[in-house]
């Protein structure tokens, strides 16, 4: 089992999830990513998402990966 934390930036800054989650594999881990981004994005508001990334690390600080929130917006009109 994996220990991860989240943390989140803009350009204007950076949101830091201090909650640590536990994770089993790699896919749990994408997949729960893809939640938390997707979710953040349907919030009602005037944010604009597309600068903004997901990062998603280890206990010790390592990244294991990011995601841009614009893989899930998609293509702008």
């Amino acid at each position: 089992m994996a220990q991860i934390y989240f943390r989140y930036s803009s350009p204007d800054g950076v949101l830091v999830d201090r909650r640590e989650s536990d994770f089993d594999d790699a896919v749990e881990i994408r997949d729960q990513a893809a939640r938390i981004v997707g979710e953040l994005i349907a919030t009602p508001g005037p944010e604009d998402w597309r600068d903004w990334m997901l990062y998603v690390s280890d206990p010790s600080g390592e990244e294991i990966f990011t995601m841009p929130f614009s893989l899930l917006l998609g293509r702008p009109h």
